[in-house]
């Protein structure tokens, strides 16, 4: 379908071709028809990053009378980010209309929306608090309003504005629409469905509670003392990772930010502490990918509108299950692909059978990477950088000579050693030390756990460990690993180990007698439509678990890949970005 089949009015489809979008989405393809041809309520439960705001905000442009100076419809939501996202939205789908939309909202001067609402408005995009403020101050009267729309309707009811909904509803007129759109349906949502709307059709895209099919979600079982460790071995195992790190408490968010810019990644805390203005700032530097890690609580992460989240990392898990949902909401936006990873104790992992039951998704357990992984990982990364660097002949033509002289008495072999590990040594040597993070998903008594281990090394002495370029994301499961495997050399089932399938890499273990014949036979191979690639993993190489590198803290990394011999506090790191503010 196309948005020419909805019946939008002219005006509002020229906008969204000079957008570029030509397909709605699914909850677009369903909700605007019955919009625009019906004056009924509604509500839509679809989640979010789906389009919700064109499924209610094109209709909404197309009926609404233009230039009356008292608002006609009236859009409330949860948080001052998600307000400025909706209007800017609005204003965008409406510039052929030159429609009036104003964002009243708390933290900003309300002199200025005063002055702003006074000069006359069509639309009115608020924050439950700021509109209640307004409407005491007779500044805005809702005796007008036709259509109001509830958007993120159960982040509001999370955040307490249930009396407020309650009390601006009731200022309306009985004849009016309200539109109430939400990823969740808990029963304080329905309730509002029950007191405030006459029999509202309901569109759900996928089933109610329902997660994003587009979100790999993984969960790792780490010991309490280990979950920072664990986040910044996720971190290094995904070197292009641009995402969001969710803590429980403004504590933790800001302790949790300041130990990963200590340790040299690019990353600010966003929370409840920090003044509006410095919300902004991190905000706008987040969207402009200017920082790599946003670490957030719930409540201040709500209404980010980021496209290009990779990853979610819930470093605890929500207390409540509505909250994973929009967490991990944040990644897999507008049809992409996105992971949500979240770290347990052992007394956690009961909480996954219940977010499983409730989304109707399936989580999968995950392993933290061990060091070689993780080097062996970066080293890629690294390479793949030194190899897509752009040659710049002129410029670098006066001194290549005198470099030339320095590398005479040097093949090709030892210049690329030299320059590799001029870069690499200091991440080796910060990981070479570094044991094994895993915890079992039970508490077992200390003995029968060392016994475990023993016992499992012992099984592994005969196994060598591959890494293989495909992953989760091209549609390698374990099933599809060991029929390509078994195909491709021959071998049985039996002799292959461990698998371990991770979003864009796997790993697996075989009998050490066929390695030859693995590397030979698979390399080249396909795997619906993509060349496999494997090779010995650098765990197969590893000495085994130690004690931690004291160095840990002390080295730096930076977004494009690394400098980790920075120390806490020097230029670029945490203090000067905190004095730039």
């Amino acid at each position: 379908m196309t948005f020419e089949a909805l019946g939008l009015r002219s005006e509002v489809l020229q906008s969204i071709k000079e957008m570029g979008y030509e397909s709605p989405t699914p909850i677009q393809e369903q909700a605007i028809p019955h919009l625009l041809q019906e004056d009924s309520d509604f509500v839509g439960l679809a989640q979010t990053g789906t389009g919700k705001t064109a499924a209610f905000g094109l209709p909404l442009l197309s009926k609404i009378k233009i230039g009356r100076k008292l608002p006609e419809a009236i859009v409330i939501c949860p948080t001052r980010e998600l307000c400025l996202q909706i209007t800017s939205d609005l204003k965008i789908f409406g510039k052929h209309l030159n429609v009036s939309v104003v964002p009243v909202y708390g933290g900003a001067d309300i002199k200025k929306q005063i002055t702003d609402i006074k000069k006359g408005v069509d639309v009115i995009v608020a924050t439950p608090g700021r509109l209640m403020d307004l409407m005491n101050r007779k500044v805005i009267h809702l005796n007008e309003i036709r259509y109001v729309v509830l958007d993120e309707a159960d982040e509001m009811l999370n955040m307490g504005f249930k009396e407020d909904i309650d009390d601006i509803l009731k200022y309306t007129p009985l004849e009016k629409n309200v539109w109430l759109f939400s990823a969740t349906m808990p029963k304080e949502v329905a309730a509002i469905a029950s007191n405030y709307m006459d029999r509202p059709l309901e569109i759900s895209i996928g089933n109610k509670n329902q997660g994003n099919e587009n979100i790999l979600h993984t969960y790792f079982v780490v010991y309490e003392k280990d979950r920072y460790p664990a986040l910044k071995r996720l971190i290094d195992f995904h070197p292009e990772i641009y995402g969001l790190i969710f803590c429980r408490t403004k504590h933790e968010t800001a302790n949790v930010a300041q130990k990963l810019s200590r340790d040299g990644y690019n990353a600010e805390p966003l929370h409840g502490d920090l003044s509006q203005s410095m919300r902004d700032m991190v905000m706008e530097r987040f969207r402009n990918r200017e920082v790599q890690l946003l670490v957030a609580t719930d409540v201040a992460a709500r209404g980010i509108d980021v496209d290009s989240i990779s990853h979610v990392i819930h470093y605890n898990l929500p207390d409540d299950i509505e909250n994973y949902t929009h967490r991990s909401g944040r990644t897999a936006r507008a049809g992409k692909k996105g992971e949500s990873l979240s770290l347990l104790s052992q007394k956690e992992v009961f909480k996954i059978k219940g977010i499983e039951r409730q989304m109707r998704t399936e989580f999968v357990k995950g392993v933290i990477p061990n060091a070689a992984e993780i080097c062996q990982i970066q080293l890629k990364k690294l390479v793949q950088k030194v190899t897509s660097t752009t040659i710049r002949e002129k410029d670098i033509e006066p001194f290549l000579p005198e470099m030339f002289e320095h590398f005479k008495d040097l093949n090709k072999e030892e210049v690329i050693k030299l320059f590799i590990s001029a870069e690499f040594n200091r991440f080796i040597e910060y990981y070479e030390r570094a044991g094994d993070l895993n915890a079992s998903e039970r508490s077992d008594k200390a003995g029968q756990g060392r016994e475990r281990e023993k016992g499992e090394r012992r099984r592994d002495e005969n196994k060598t460990r591959f890494f293989m370029n495909l992953g989760k994301r091209d549609g390698l499961n374990v099933g599809g690993l060991l029929r390509t495997l078994c195909d491709a050399t021959g071998l049985k089932s039996g002799n292959i180990g461990r698998i371990d399938i991770m979003a864009s890499y796997s790993f697996f273990d075989t009998d050490s007698e066929h390695v030859d014949r693995i590397l030979k036979k698979v390399n080249g191979a396909q795997f619906e439509g993509h060349t496999i690639s494997v090779e010995v993993s650098a765990a197969a190489k590893s000495s085994g678990p130690a004690k931690k590198s004291s160095n840990f803290s002390r080295e730096k990394r930076s977004f494009g890949g690394g400098r980790p011999d920075k120390k806490p506090g020097s230029q670029g790191g945490f203090n000067k970005r905190r004095r730039d503010y």
